[in-house]
């Protein structure tokens, strides 16, 4: 094996220790699904910031309530009504109830709220159904969060719920990791965007495409082009991406044909190469370096290879800028239908579908057999057969990378 040529866990340690989170930004909470936490976030009101009522039904005070017989039921006069929202605090006489909503402050001096299927209502009166105690159905006063307290770890992503909880903290922004902006820039005179007529020995710029939509997927901007084998007409186009956007995503150029001119154009602008060739199948062709100190990763043309590279080394290294902890896709442990084989020095990816038996969930890999498109198209998942590794057996417990 060619020296230049390194592990895959070498590369994407590598490529990982060379990307750094892009610089803070402050957003509207309503726009930060899916980005990092750049600080700790604390509480900046108490939730709910009274006590208040948890059902609609009456305010009272649980001493006035007599022991529930027929022959004695509790009667008490409604002498108000409370809603929620309500700015202005009421105040419950002993022997008295007021009507109150979900939602609404707590009178002064109750410490119960009966629910109304609990009651009878007769002349202005209430008479008491149900036995009830002091604090029932009653939600205190900082319940929820207090101020101060701490609602979510720098480095966590948010999530709805989680911005729901921040809104509650009375959070209108938070501090993020932004998204990086990606410039996706495919070559090859061959290559035709869809729509462009198709002649004779051309082809659709599907790379381009897929890659396009999985960088949406996490929520990155893109730019998309096509350059044709022209050493000048890349570098300059590198060179403007490099200058407007966040990292650079190439597909195709990257082996050592006359005319995969990637590596070359780069090394002339002043890239950084930190690997170029790696022990990955399919993948083998993948690069990735910094040029003014931002992440280009190089991929190359074959669409499985292509895809590879990608989910195993870019995207890792994308979502690294954002701030991911962990970058990467999501794994499960996974009983294999069908025995795989791999080469023991290389890591061997492999596409498949999932599906759950017996409660478990089971991969099964995706034959070599048919269209490259079609099954990378229907794969639910990635398996990796690590190097030193030649086989799998059925039926065994893995890890899979979860594409849906």
């Amino acid at each position: 094996m060619p020296k230049q040529y390194i592990g895959y866990q070498t590369a994407i340690a590598t490529t990982l220790e060379h990307i750094q989170s892009l610089p803070v930004v402050e957003r509207a909470i309503a726009d930060c699904q899916g980005y990092i936490t750049a600080d700790e976030i604390v509480s900046m009101a108490d939730s709910p910031s009274v006590n208040t009522s948890m059902k609609d039904g009456y305010a009272l005070r649980a001493e006035d309530m007599a022991p529930l017989n027929q022959s004695a039921p509790t009667r008490l006069r409604i002498t108000g009504s409370v809603a929620a929202g309500a700015e202005k605090i009421s105040v419950l006489q002993s022997g008295n109830a007021l009507r109150i909503l979900t939602g609404a402050p707590v009178p002064v001096g109750a410490d119960t709220i009966v629910a109304e299927e609990f009651t009878r209502l007769s002349d202005g009166c209430i008479t008491v159904t149900r036995p009830t105690e002091k604090g029932r159905n009653i939600l205190a006063k900082g319940s929820d969060m207090a101020t101060g307290d701490c609602l979510l770890r720098a480095g966590e992503r948010l999530t709805p719920g989680r911005i729901g909880l921040l809104a509650a903290g009375g959070h209108p922004t938070v501090r993020v990791i932004p998204k990086p902006h990606v410039a996706i820039i495919a070559t090859g005179d061959e290559v035709l965007l869809p729509g462009q007529s198709l002649t004779a020995g051309k082809l659709y710029a599907s790379n381009l495409l897929t890659l396009n939509g999985w960088c949406r997927n996490f929520g990155f901007r893109t730019t998309l082009d096509v350059v044709g084998d022209n050493a000048d007409a890349l570098a300059a186009r590198l060179s403007q991406a490099i200058q407007a956007q966040d990292a650079i995503v190439t597909s195709g150029g990257a082996w050592t044909g006359d005319r995969d001119m990637m590596a070359r154009v780069l090394s002339d602008l002043g890239w950084r190469k930190k690997y170029h060739r790696v022990r990955l199948g399919p993948g083998k062709a993948a690069g990735f370096g910094l040029l003014n100190d931002k992440p280009v990763f190089v991929l190359p043309g074959g669409p499985p290879s292509n895809l590879v590279a990608f989910l195993m080394l870019a995207l890792p290294g994308l979502l690294g800028l954002c701030g991911h902890a962990q970058p990467g896709l999501p794994s499960i442990s996974a009983r294999l239908k069908d025995s795989v084989s791999g080469q023991p020095d290389w890591t061997q990816a492999i596409f498949g579908s999932i599906q759950e038996e017996d409660n478990t969930a089971v991969f099964l890999p995706h034959g070599h057999t048919g269209s490259r498109l079609k099954s990378m198209a229907r794969a639910q998942g990635v398996l990796l057969i690590p190097e030193g590794v030649s086989a799998i057996g059925a039926h065994e417990t893995v890890s899979v990378r979860v594409l849906e």
